[in-house]
């Protein structure tokens, strides 16, 4: 049914965060710093492996790359985030909103197909050691990598031209701290029905086959590892499951609960707070649990910090 007081919108008002005005400048410090991680940390690994030699292996070039889809996701939501918390008006124009909602889906349905190209490559890893060269070959990887970017790309495409064919009611306030597409969604005044049915289908193809991919992957690596328990190369190799593992279970169930699994009852705080989970927090965690504990990361950042202080002692 369409709502009344159907007008051409300029800008949306973005409630934000539900936070008490006492409390606002101690979150802002709080999201602040949580940003300046998440860019330093995922800056560092993009870095590292690019100039690294050791590092330019099928994993980390896939490691790389997520490095920087979570760098551009967050910076695509939280700078706005905290303009608008030292804002009067906590505004964003219309084209602003579309394009804030494009990149965002970009770069999540993009973590989303990398994540399985890291399951891929840990499986061949462990269940076929000694074709994993020949099998993680880099024309694979860098085919994966592409079509990975294609198809998120023609996704989030997508899901915008038909956001931009509809119409909205008079009011324009969306309670979210970023142009959420289920919460634009909530606000037009046009048929919805094809945009609804493309989240089912498009979002199958972005949340549930990937998910799917991954445990498929998981289940035939375990099987592996129960059957050589004693190999050390096996054992390293599936040492790196436990971090892609937990930032699986984070992502995936984060957003398979609140986009594919919605309730009549779902409140905007059950809301906002499950995206600051996969728009800020796991961000930042990323670079701490793919990459701190490494082992090849700590080498590469000690053999890259000791070439630049040679360097700087020849100069002198």
């Amino acid at each position: 049914m369409k709502r009344e007081n159907q007008t051409a919108v300029s800008e949306f008002l973005l409630l934000g965060l539900p936070i008490e005005p006492l409390h606002q400048d101690l979150f802002y410090a709080l999201f602040l710093a949580m940003y300046l991680i998440t860019i330093l940390g995922n800056l560092l690994i993009v870095i590292l492996i690019q100039l690294d030699s050791h590092l330019h292996t099928p994993m980390y070039l896939f490691l790389s790359n997520l490095s920087f889809s979570d760098l551009c996701f967050s910076s695509v939501t939280i700078p706005k985030l905290l303009q608008n918390m030292q804002s009067q008006v906590p505004s964003i124009s219309y084209a602003g909103c579309l394009t804030q909602m494009y990149f965002f889906l970009l770069f999540a349905d993009l973590e989303s197909f990398l994540l399985v190209a890291m399951a891929y490559d840990r499986y061949v890893a462990i269940c076929f050691p000694l074709h994993y060269t020949s099998i993680m070959s880099p024309k694979l990887c860098l085919c994966l990598v592409t079509l990975s970017w294609l198809l998120t790309t023609i996704i989030s495409l997508s899901h915008t031209l038909l956001m931009a064919r509809l119409s909205f009611c008079a009011d324009h306030v969306i309670p979210h701290f970023f142009c959420d597409m289920s919460a634009l969604l909530k606000l037009a005044c046009s048929d919805v029905q094809i945009n609804e049915m493309m989240i089912f289908i498009l979002g199958g193809l972005v949340i549930i086959i990937p998910f799917l991919l991954i445990f498929l992957s998981y289940v035939r690596i375990v099987s592996s590892i129960l059957k050589v328990p004693s190999s050390r190369s096996i054992r390293k190799a599936f040492s790196t499951c436990g971090s892609h593992l937990s930032v699986v279970s984070l992502f995936y169930g984060t957003i398979i609960g609140l986009y594919l699994c919605p309730s009549a009852d779902n409140s905007n705080i059950k809301e906002t707070t499950m995206a600051v989970m996969y728009t800020v927090v796991t961000p930042m965690l990323n670079p701490f649990i793919y990459s701190f504990r490494n082992q090849d990361i700590k080498g590469a950042l000690r053999r890259v910090f000791s070439k630049q202080m040679s360097k700087l002692s020849l100069g002198q």
